[in-house]
């Protein structure tokens, strides 16, 4: 249990600024745009794009990143296994947001449609 108190409080410390570029390099190598990247983070979070650029810059943790956010309603319809975990199955809320990003931003990179990765259809 300790393992996963440790974990959760890396991804809560962890700048939403410091994952990006990771995010955009993974899925502009598949292919995919920025506007791409940013539309399914403003599905999920409901951050639009001059809002995003402001966190980045103001290099907010995720912690504060997610507590701000408009989390989407449809969110909890992402399942599936993301770094050996099962994203529906992740207790602490913090942790499963931020698997919830990375499972879309797999998702993109893996070249799905846009509308199955925002959950419409």
């Amino acid at each position: 249990m300790n393992n996963s108190n440790k974990h959760d409080e890396r991804f809560a410390n962890m700048t939403f600024a410091s994952v990006y570029p990771h995010y955009l390099t993974k899925v502009e190598k598949k292919g995919r745009t920025k506007e791409e990247l940013h539309q399914v983070i403003e599905w999920l979070t409901g951050y639009a794009d001059k809002k995003l650029q402001e966190l980045i810059a103001e290099k907010v943790t995720f912690e504060t990143f997610f507590q701000n956010a408009a989390l989407n309603p449809n969110a909890r319809l992402i399942t599936g296994s993301i770094c050996g975990y099962r994203v529906e199955e992740i207790e602490n809320p913090l942790t499963q947001q931020v698997r919830y990003l990375d499972k879309l931003v797999d998702e993109l990179a893996k070249g799905r449609k846009m509308e199955k990765i925002l959950r419409a259809g």
